[in-house]
């Protein structure tokens, strides 16, 4: 029996350690970047950028972003991917704990670092950045090429 499609979304999400973070800057130029990630309850999507990166200064001026989570060594024909819509910002100091204490344990669970505030604060180079979906899709494996459904992860 196969599996619903929100336990597949959640799978993907679950075993993935990057994910594809679509952007677009304010004239609507776009650029991708594949980024490591730690989510919360499959809508939160948390990521440690240098806030001069073209994806940081994309969402600086358009918070609306793509992401596309997926497994890149599936054989051709074979693969599923996550796709979500979202809205991402920089999260500022003082409201960087919970998302920080989470990226950090994944990182630490995959032979990361620790990450501290001071790593994403301050003349730190990097910054704390969040993504949070509103929508999620997988691929439905109905035949038609490319046909998305919606799932509920929510």
């Amino acid at each position: 029996m196969a599996a619903a499609p929100d336990e597949v979304a959640r799978t993907i999400i679950d075993n993935s350690l990057y994910m594809v973070l679509a952007t677009a800057d304010t004239t609507g130029r776009p650029w991708s970047s594949p980024v490591y990630f730690a989510s919360a309850g499959y809508t939160d999507f948390y990521w440690v950028s240098s806030p001069d990166a073209t994806h940081s200064r994309n969402i600086a001026g358009r918070p609306e972003v793509g992401i596309a989570i997926f497994d890149s060594s599936a054989s051709i024909g074979t693969g599923q991917g996550v796709y979500l819509r979202a809205r991402a910002a920089e999260i500022h100091a003082g409201e960087t704990d919970p998302g920080l204490a989470l990226f950090s344990r994944r990182s630490l669970a995959h032979g990361g670092s620790a990450w501290t505030p001071g790593d994403v604060h301050g003349e730190a180079g990097l910054r704390l950045y969040r993504a949070v979906a509103d929508e999620h899709w997988i691929l439905a494996k109905d035949g038609r090429p490319d046909h998305r459904i919606p799932v509920q992860l929510m």
